[in-house]
């Protein structure tokens, strides 16, 4: 016979393990995506925050009345929120790669609708975007993000983040950054063959005024970058991994600007 007791206590430790988890799974990738069913997310939330309720340290946790639990809430669900947010660095890396890809090539006004950024995409966004779903699954980076955030526990107890916001935003600006840059490696083949090719137009155009440039230029465009992009599909394992590492990076670097 098994029997389980339960106190107040443990009822306020678990929700703040669940904050955080919470946080987490509502910013991350795969995890977070607005078509996945919110009973699903919920119910995998309190899952994992029972099963790192039996191995988290509960005896630094110390607060008195209601206005301290409420800070350590609110300090449990940013730092969720900062994993997943660092987490999420491949989805904003690959949607606005597919935006200049699309500005480039003239289909940038074809948008539809993403469901797991609930947000109007262009077209080779959303490719690119369900490409890189794919090998997050194949490559188990969904398990790797989930377990970091259940380790940060060994490094950030509850109740025991240090915010070195210094160390923060220095994270937040190379987030930015490694987005612009690594997004530009990608558009990179694409949009050098654009670039060739409005070359080639504007000799044509001086050469040969009496054909409408603008008309033909628009057909080339679109016939080079799905060209290009059928081409370079080769280079998507090579492409994610590097995400992926960078991914990692970045989730490093937030915890450690918490402890």
């Amino acid at each position: 016979m098994v029997e389980f007791t339960f106190s107040l206590v443990n009822v306020e430790i678990l929700i703040l393990i669940l904050v955080r988890i919470s946080c987490f799974i509502f910013a991350a990738p795969f995890f977070g995506m607005r078509n996945v069913p919110s009973r699903v997310k919920i119910g995998l939330s309190v899952f994992v925050s029972l099963l790192v309720y039996l191995s988290v340290d509960k005896t630094g946790i110390g607060y008195t009345g209601m206005i301290g639990y409420a800070v350590i809430v609110l300090k449990e669900g940013i730092t969720g929120l900062l994993i997943g947010l660092a987490a999420n660095i491949c989805n904003s890396i690959i949607l606005f790669a597919g935006n200049i890809i699309d500005m480039d090539i003239g289909l940038s006004m074809a948008m539809e609708f993403n469901p797991m950024a609930n947000a109007q995409v262009t077209i080779s966004g959303n490719l690119y975007n369900y490409f890189l779903l794919l090998m997050m699954i194949a490559t188990n980076m969904h398990h790797y993000i989930l377990r970091a955030t259940i380790d940060s526990y060994q490094v950030i107890p509850i109740n025991g983040q240090v915010f070195q916001w210094d160390s923060l935003m220095t994270s937040m600006i190379r987030f930015m950054t490694d987005m612009f840059v690594i997004a530009f490696r990608i558009v990179l083949p694409v949009f050098a063959c654009i670039m060739i090719l409005n070359c080639i137009l504007g000799i044509m155009a001086k050469v040969a005024p009496q054909m409408n440039m603008f008309s033909v230029g628009l057909q080339m465009k679109v016939l080079v970058g799905l060209g290009v992009l059928l081409l370079t599909v080769t280079l998507l394992p090579g492409i994610s991994d590097f995400i992926f590492t960078e991914m990692k990076r970045m989730v490093v670097s937030m915890i450690k600007g918490m402890y």
